[in-house]
């Protein structure tokens, strides 16, 4: 394992059938994924199961992953986040965020991210329906692509558009 310095190397090996390279790419990721999706749902379990079906996906699908097309860990969010959402919406479990007083060091993102969430705006999106709140922050807090948020929250591209505006028209109503 000493050779696999990049995740490209660890997926390809992940790719390959090496299970000690999924190992590996979990031990490099499964901590910050499990942060990340723990502000989007509050029941632990539902977040064990989301990370456990995202290396399975990684598992089943590293052959696919295209070097060209991004960072490694962008394309393990995509899979989590997308994972996390289904299992929402099969459970219906209410999405909230946490307190700012976890044990978490937060980034410098996450503190924007925090900024965002406790002020009007962060208000006015928690009060956005689950299909508008979904694209935006895939969108703006996430920072995805319309295609990424599209292949995310399995919609098409034009629905995410559409969302998107309808998202920042109710947004200025809220905050006016």
């Amino acid at each position: 394992m000493d050779r696999l310095s990049s995740d490209v190397d660890v997926l390809a090996a992940v790719a390959a059938g090496r299970t000690e390279a999924l190992r590996l790419l979990h031990e490099r990721h499964a901590p910050w994924l499990r942060a990340r999706l723990a502000r989007r749902c509050a029941d632990p379990d539902l977040v064990d199961d989301a990370i456990q079906d995202t290396f399975v996906a990684v598992w089943r699908g590293a052959s696919r992953f295209d070097p060209g097309a991004g960072e490694v860990a962008a394309w393990i969010w995509t899979i989590g986040v997308r994972r996390l959402i289904s299992l929402l919406r099969v459970r219906r479990v209410p999405v909230v965020e946490l307190d700012s007083d976890d044990a978490i060091t937060a980034s410098a993102e996450d503190l924007v991210l925090l900024s965002v969430e406790h002020t009007d705006v962060g208000g006015a999106i928690a009060r956005l329906s689950p299909e508008l709140r979904a694209v935006i922050e895939a969108t703006v807090l996430d920072g995805l692509t319309t295609k990424e948020a599209a292949r995310l929250l399995g919609i098409p591209e034009g629905t995410v558009k559409t969302r998107a505006m309808r998202a920042r028209t109710r947004l200025r109503e809220l905050l006016t």
